[in-house]
């Protein structure tokens, strides 16, 4: 029997049950991807950060319960979280390499990290069949498209309010493609606000999400003529990002919060 530490970190958050949770498992060497596939199932998370030593550096990779992304904030978050306040990662920088989203970097300032990240504008789109029904939300000002769908409408009370058909969310499509949906506003007491729904990779709604700021901060500098922004996600657990455009990476600074440590028991693999 095979013991690995796991440790369950609230992401985005300055206290504990709030924010974005995730796992972080900190490995040796890389698992099979079935065994981490299975541990992220298990775990039940929207994801699980898994980290070998490179060097100096860490490779990175992110698992929901279904499947593999290509780009997680709040579990780098908490990665780096966890290589800070539990493993004794020296200095003030860690540097992530990862398989599709490049290099990634985390800075420690103060009780703050700062995530540097890809900038992902969206691009203009026609509004996808079933899609204003499916978020059950009046007529979006604005559509767009990176990675994800972005619906954008006048006021914060209507993203707080919006009450998805989950079932039929999961129908809606852009050229035939599924995409996960990002819902905003300017928001009353920040800049702007935010929701999440993947419900392809069985998270209805992720609580706090670093890689849809990737995308929304690159919209809302444009819109509001400025760079540095206050984001929250108003999801239940809520969250909050101090976010800045610099060309064409996006920064993102918050805290994080530990809430459990322990061990676990794999067949030898």
């Amino acid at each position: 029997m095979r013991q690995l530490d796991i440790y369950q970190v609230d992401a985005f958050t300055s206290r504990l049950f709030g924010g974005n949770p995730a796992a972080v498992c900190p490995l040796k060497e890389w698992l099979p991807d079935a065994v981490m596939q299975a541990i992220a199932m298990e775990n039940n998370l929207s994801e699980t950060a898994f980290f070998v030593p490179r060097g100096s550096n860490f490779e990175l990779r992110w698992f929901t319960p279904a499947e593999e992304v290509d780009l997680c904030g709040h579990a780098t978050l908490a990665a780096a979280h966890v290589l800070f306040n539990h493993l004794g990662h020296a200095g003030s920088e860690i540097l992530f390499h990862t398989r599709q989203a490049g290099d990634l970097h985390v800075r420690r300032d103060n009780n703050q990290l700062v995530l540097d990240f890809p900038a992902r504008a969206p691009e203009a789109c026609a509004i996808p069949a079933g899609a204003v029904e499916a978020l059950g939300s009046p007529q979006p000002l604005y559509c767009g498209v990176s990675r994800d769908l972005v619906f954008v409408y006048e006021n914060e009370d209507i993203v707080r309010n919006m009450k998805p058909d989950f079932h039929n969310l999961l129908k809606v499509r852009h050229e035939g493609q599924l995409r996960w949906v990002i819902v905003t506003a300017p928001g009353k007491d920040c800049d702007f606000v935010s929701r999440f729904f993947c419900v392809s990779i069985g998270i209805d709604e992720d609580p706090v999400t670093g890689s849809a700021h990737c995308t929304l901060v690159p919209y809302w500098a444009k819109k509001l003529g400025k760079t540095k922004m206050f984001a929250r996600q108003v999801s239940a657990r809520g969250g909050e990002l101090h976010c800045e455009l610099k060309g064409d990476r996006v920064f993102m600074a918050g805290e994080a919060v530990t809430y459990l440590q322990g061990k676990i028991f794999i067949p030898n693999v």
